[in-house]
């Protein structure tokens, strides 16, 4: 059975207006062993002033290996999301992502298919997915970077089209980036699907869901960019950890919380967990 690793996605940081290496010292002073960062084509305004966690691909990725490394943490997988619908965006940023995740140290790149375009049928949705992710395998294979497909947008968040997209393309490195939040607000039991896909799962958001935006948005929304501290919303993460034993591979729950005292918050309840 795989190992279980506790990580922080630094989206943690992102209302706080920290850089990238802030939210590597924040992570590193909670004691998580992981982070997750974000990184983004091009140049950001908010990312070159240091007031933003994302880091641009244009930069050197010894940049991400060394502040990293300094802090003593780990790389648990980089968010690359972007529109696997759309390949003249995904196609490019995820082959760049892939290059730049192999000399940064990053063994995951995190991305999912996006919102429905107007003009296509799901049938040539489809064909799109799977060209980019095609794509982008050509450059994860040889660099032994996995590609993460997150329970996320259009079709991912149904059991029939998430089972569909992973296997558009037969390859080791293609495998499930699974999102208990978003599974949950789908209108999803997260444990229930956890267990149906947990032989893929190389990479998980854990995203836990407020009671009051449960209530507000189960059923009606596509995702959520981030959720509440672990332990204070509807997961289960007892059931969650025990399904997690059971699963292959190594998985790094990242923590997917928006700000930085339900980071704090967040770990204290995953350790518990994990040392029973």
């Amino acid at each position: 059975m795989g190992k279980i690793g506790i990580g922080l996605n630094l989206e943690a940081v992102r209302t706080s207006h920290k850089s990238f290496e802030q939210g590597v010292a924040f992570a590193a002073e909670l004691g998580y062993e992981y982070i997750e960062p974000m990184v983004h084509w091009g140049r950001e305004l908010l990312s070159e002033a240091r007031y933003f966690h994302s880091v641009s691909m244009l930069d050197d990725p010894l940049r991400v290996r060394n502040a990293v490394e300094k802090a003593g943490l780990k790389l648990s997988a980089f968010s690359a999301h972007s529109q696997l619908s759309k390949p003249e965006i995904a196609v490019e940023y995820l082959k760049q992502a892939a290059r730049f995740a192999k000399e940064a140290g990053a063994p995951v790149i995190n991305t999912h298919e996006g919102h429905k375009q107007t003009w296509t049928t799901a049938e040539e949705d489809f064909v799109l997915i799977k060209y980019s992710i095609m794509e982008a395998v050509k450059v994860c294979e040889p660099r032994g970077v996995k590609l993460g497909l997150e329970t996320h947008q259009t079709y991912s968040l149904s059991l029939e089209g998430y089972d569909r997209i992973l296997n558009l393309v037969k390859s080791p490195v293609v495998g499930a980036n699974f999102d208990t939040g978003n599974a949950y607000l789908g209108g999803f039991d997260p444990c229930a699907w956890l267990e149906r896909v947990k032989d893929r799962v190389i990479h998980m958001h854990a995203k836990d869901i407020s009671f009051a935006q449960s209530e507000a948005e189960r059923g009606k929304v596509m995702g959520t960019a981030v959720g509440c501290a672990c332990g204070d919303g509807v997961v289960d993460w007892e059931h969650i950890v025990a399904i997690l034993r059971t699963a292959p591979n190594d998985v790094v729950m990242s923590v997917e919380c928006g700000t930085m005292d339900q980071a704090a918050k967040s770990i204290d309840c995953l350790r518990k967990i994990l040392g029973r």
